[in-house]
């Protein structure tokens, strides 16, 4: 049984004025109805609840303040679901709704839990309707208007494709709205390639997210051997064409070198608490043997952590990787810069890794 994760920002939920895109929502539920004849479940994460509630309390722009975030969310979360599940219902299908902050993703335990409830409701035939619990998130851990909520609930559902639906028609090659130049990338296969390109966060006065967060959505989910899709979600053909996989927007082809759920997660949703700075021997064997790190190619201890926290790895300024460690900072402080026999001697219980190569990847 096939699975199509489709998101939907702000700016396809809401207008300017924050009211309820009813059209837009309701070719999106006729399309979950097809999909479900046709044998495939779909999983729907959504943002909007902040643009709703904002309309809600009759506030002109949006907040800068969490705790307003944070209200303005709470007062339209409940309007946004009943859009839902009114218009899913209306297509015959049952719904429910699930709220997941980036703790659930970031804890393994959670992440875990996340996916054995979708899966549930998936095997109860229940589209689940997904948003961030933005009234219990802080500024350090948020997705980003779910676009990378959207990419971890199809890593970690192993979704056939991820569906990112947006107000333009796709990636272009500059920003359509300043350019008319710019012209539609219709396949990307190579990110690298991307990299010449001025690709924006967000201009809409209700969304936080923006086309740069989509593309780095779109690499995580290829990355994981899951193609994407960047497409209009306003325009009915183009939503209809996209969930029937013909061509509509940029498509994201997976990319070949398939990284595991696990380490994908460890490098975009995990957050880190320190950094260790290495020597020029310990860099060139975590970037080119597949190596762990030992204490003794360890020069500096950053930040406050514990085992099991994850830090960042750098050498001479340089971001090489992250990984989950295996000491405490105040522990790893004894030891850097000693050999193993000498790390024993000082604390006997302690693993010979600093950082284990199965809970490292590289940046």
């Amino acid at each position: 049984m096939g699975v199509v994760v489709a998101k939907l920002g702000s700016a396809i939920v809401a207008d300017e004025e924050g009211a309820v895109r009813r059209e837009v929502l309701a070719c999106v539920c006729e399309q979950v109805a097809a999909q479900r004849a046709r044998g495939r479940q779909v999983v729907i994460v959504t943002s909007g609840a902040i643009a709703i509630g904002m309309r809600a309390m009759a506030l002109p722009v949006r907040p800068s303040g969490m705790d307003e975030l944070q209200a303005a969310s709470a007062v339209g979360q409940g309007r946004l679901y009943r859009e839902y599940e009114q218009l899913l219902t209306e297509a015959g299908l049952r719904s429910a709704q699930v709220l997941l902050t980036f703790f659930d993703m970031s804890a393994r335990t959670h992440y875990l839990n996340a996916r054995q409830t979708l899966r549930r409701l998936l095997l109860w035939d229940v589209v689940p309707v997904i948003n961030e619990n933005d009234t219990t998130t802080t500024d350090d851990i948020s997705f980003g208007d779910n676009d990378f909520l959207a990419a971890q609930v199809a890593i970690l559902l192993q979704a056939d494709e991820l569906l990112l639906l947006t107000d333009t028609d796709g990636l272009f090659t500059a920003d359509p709205r300043r350019d008319p130049g710019a012209e539609l990338i219709a396949e990307v296969s190579e990110f690298e390639a991307l990299e010449a390109l001025e690709i924006g966060v967000s201009s809409s006065p209700i969304g936080s997210g923006g086309m740069r967060s989509k593309v780095v959505a779109a690499e995580m989910a290829t990355a994981a051997g899951i193609p994407a899709r960047i497409a209009n979600g306003r325009r009915r053909e183009v939503v209809a064409a996209a969930f029937a996989g013909e061509d509509a927007g940029t498509r994201f082809l997976k990319q070949a070198g398939r990284v595991s759920s696990f380490k994908l997660w460890l490098k975009y949703a995990k957050p880190t608490h320190g950094r260790l700075i290495v020597d020029d021997g310990a860099a060139a064997a975590l970037r080119e043997r597949n190596s762990s790190l030992l204490p003794v190619g360890i020069t500096k201890v950053e930040g406050d952590f514990e085992p099991g926290d994850a830090v960042e790895v750098t050498s001479n300024a340089h971001l090489i990787g992250k990984g989950i460690v295996n000491y405490s900072a105040s522990e790893l402080r004894r030891v850097i810069g000693l050999k193993t026999a000498e790390v024993r001697q000082l604390l006997p219980r302690a693993a010979d890794e600093a950082v284990h190569r199965d809970y490292f990847v590289l940046e």
